[in-house]
This record gives C-alpha cells, sequence and structure tokens, in this order.
C-alpha cells in the first residue's frame, strides 16, 4: 500500500485556521446554546478529542448562530483524549485541543465510561477508524446515540460490525465526513442549473497510511461527496492508479456513472463537476455555496456547520440523516475500488465485496465464539 508524500495536516493546513478564526467571531456574536423551548440541552459526550472537529462542533453548539436554530440545544460536557501510539498527530494535537475544550467548560475524563456516566449522547472523533469498533460498542451498549466521524472504520468488516452493533443494543448512529453537509456539494442534489443529477465528477487529495484501508484514510470525503450528489446505488467499480492520481469510475443501477479523481501531484482542491438534464455545473468550493448565474450566494464559512447541524438535530430527534445500508454501500464501493487496484483494473461488483466482507465477519465472528 503506498503511503503519500503529503501528510494529513499539510493537506488540511488553511481550513483549521480559517474555522478557529470565524469560531472565534461567533463566540463573541452568536445567541446562547440552551434552544428557545427552554428544555435541558442535550449533553453530549467527547471520546477522543484528536480531532479538530471535536472542538469545531463543540464551538458551534455551545454558541450557535442566530440564524441556524438548528445548532442550539446541545451542550457538550464530558470528554475522553483517546489517541493512538502509531500516529503521532494525535498525541499533539490532544495537547492542542485539551485547554480550548476545558475553556468551553468540558470536563476531561479519564475513561470512555467515565463520560458514558455524565451524558446522553456522544461524538466518537478520534481519527482513528480501527478504535472506532470497540469505542462503538461500548457507547451503542450504554444506549447513547453516537456520531461516528471520519473514517467509521479502518475495514469493510468493522463498518458492517459497527452498524450490526447499532441494531443489537437498538441504538441509532450515523458517520458521514463533514464535505457531505458542505453547502456547494449538498445543494448540487437540486442547483437550478442542473436539474436532475445524470452524472458527476468528483475531486480531491487521497494521502494514504499504512494503516488504513487506502481510501478510508482521507478520500472518503471525496466518496461521501460523489454519494452526496448521487445517492447510493453502485454496482461496479474500477480503478485506474498511478503514482500522482487515482481515478475510480463508478456504475449506478440506473446506468448513471460517477467518478473520483484523487489528486496525489500539483493542486489540490475538493469540489466536483455535475451533470444534469439542465446542464453541467461546478459545486463549487469547499465550505461555500455553488455558483447560481455565475456568482456565488453571500455566505459564511460551512466547513463544519453544516454537518453539526445535522448532528444536532439527529441527537434531539433519534432519526438518523443518511439510512445506514447507503454508509455501508459508500465504503463497500471504496472497498470495490482497492480490490479492481489487485485485479489490474478489473470492474468489481460492489455486492460481491459486501458478500464477501459479510462471510469474512461471520467467520470471525464464530471463530471468537469457539
Amino acid at each position: 500500500m503506498r503511503r503519500s508524500t503529503l501528510t494529513r495536516r499539510q493537506l488540511l493546513s488553511g481550513l483549521p485556521a480559517a474555522a478557529l478564526a470565524l469560531l472565534s467571531v461567533t463566540a463573541l456574536t452568536a445567541s446562547a446554546a440552551e434552544p428557545a423551548d427552554g428544555k435541558a440541552p442535550v449533553r453530549v459526550g467527547i471520546v477522543g478529542f484528536d480531532n479538530y472537529q471535536a472542538l469545531a462542533f463543540t464551538q458551534l453548539w455551545h454558541k450557535p448562530f442566530d440564524d441556524n436554530p438548528d445548532l442550539a440545544g446541545l451542550k457538550v460536557v464530558a470528554a475522553w483524549p483517546g489517541g493512538s501510539d502509531d500516529i503521532e498527530e494525535t498525541k499533539v494535537d490532544i495537547e492542542r485541543w485539551r485547554p480550548r475544550l476545558i475553556e468551553l467548560g468540558v470536563s476531561i475524563e479519564d475513561s470512555v465510561e467515565a463520560v458514558l456516566a455524565k451524558v446522553d449522547a456522544v461524538i466518537i472523533m478520534t481519527v482513528d477508524g480501527r478504535a472506532h469498533l470497540p469505542l462503538a460498542e461500548k457507547v451503542l451498549k450504554a444506549g447513547k446515540p453516537a456520531y461516528i466521524g471520519r473514517p467509521l472504520a479502518g475495514s469493510l468488516e468493522d463498518v458492517i460490525a459497527i452498524f450490526d452493533l447499532s441494531e443489537k443494543y437498538k441504538t441509532p448512529l450515523f458517520s458521514c465526513s463533514q464535505h457531505r453537509y458542505s453547502p456547494g456539494f449538498i445543494g448540487m442534489r437540486n442547483h437550478p442549473e442542473v436539474g436532475e443529477v445524470t452524472g458527476v465528477s468528483v475531486y480531491g487529495g487521497c494521502p494514504t497510511e499504512p494503516h488504513h484501508a487506502e481510501f478510508f484514510w482521507h478520500s472518503v470525503h471525496s466518496f461521501d461527496t460523489l454519494y452526496t450528489i448521487m445517492g447510493q446505488g453502485v454496482v461496479t467499480v474500477t480503478r485506474a492508479s498511478t503514482p500522482d492520481a487515482e481515478l475510480v469510475t463508478c456504475v449506478w443501477k440506473d446506468g448513471r456513472i460517477g467518478t473520483f479523481r484523487g489528486i496525489r501531484k500539483g493542486a489540490i482542491a475538493y469540489s466536483a463537476t455535475v451533470f444534469g438534464e439542465k446542464g453541467v455545473a461546478k459545486a463549487g468550493k469547499y465550505g461555500y455555496p455553488a455558483a447560481v448565474n455565475g456568482e456565488v450566494p453571500k455566505s459564511r464559512y460551512k466547513g463544519y456547520e453544516g454537518v453539526a447541524t445535522e448532528i444536532a438535530k439527529f441527537f434531539k430527534s433519534g432519526k438518523n440523516p443518511i439510512p445506514p445500508s447507503e454508509t455501508i454501500e459508500l465504503f463497500a464501493t471504496m472497498e470495490a475500488a482497492h480490490e479492481s487496484a489487485r485485479q489490474d483494473g478489473a470492474p468489481v461488483k460492489v455486492a460481491d465485496i459486501l458478500s464477501a466482507a459479510r462471510k469474512k465477519l461471520s467467520a470471525a465472528t464464530a471463530s471468537a465464539g469457539n
């Protein structure tokens, strides 16, 4: 498995600074977190705050914008640091965000169990997807609805196992990249210049790490954009790969085609070109609305606000905004791309990948029970 020469921090270096600046303004101008109906806020716990989004979400929920009342009604009360021994940056980021969370009134606990004792719902945010299955089991077994940050898991088998736990414990969860709710990306579903979507070409950075399945680590952002605009229903996947770029072609059951271009060399940007019944349009810059009639509607940066809003709505309503079947298929599509590369670019059926993963998971479960 190839490791990118670009780190996650380098690829995203511009985003945290922009978001932090925006959220600093938010703290001065926004209303209180308590909902207008006077109900007590949902108490939220963080499991793993080596991910910047744990801080970003907390700031947004504690000081929501006046024009976005759906953000109100949540209060982060407790957090467990998390971190991974073989991902050095997690240790650095934990200490970066610890004092900021404490300033926001969050109690730092020494165990997941201590967090669970104080909260109504949980965000599992540690960047190490391999840790998410055992963490999710603790959270779901305790009956706490959960949002899991990207990547949902380190393998397709773990993705399926996590949703199986959700069913077993009758506790809802959802997971997505923040790119799913970037205004320009989700806005392409009904863009006035596109109409009904007939296809899409998504592009973005694609660094890899040896400890995660190739596309799961970072390219999940772009695959989430692909599914945001096209919906589920991928049947076959093919992949062309070079040291500098990836090209994944997905064919939907209704005949539509969507592609992902993974960028490793040259300028890196995150967006899409969308094809439709009425026309062709670009999805615009991450965090901002897409242009309409050549002009980008005025808006503040919403790189994290969109997904923070959906999490807030989910914790207050219990209604999952994304069907589990769609999330599972999304990861199966990425795994199909991995398999296509192993087969020198041959088309791979997503259904076959899902079947193989479920058999592997069943065998592992049976073996563990013996």
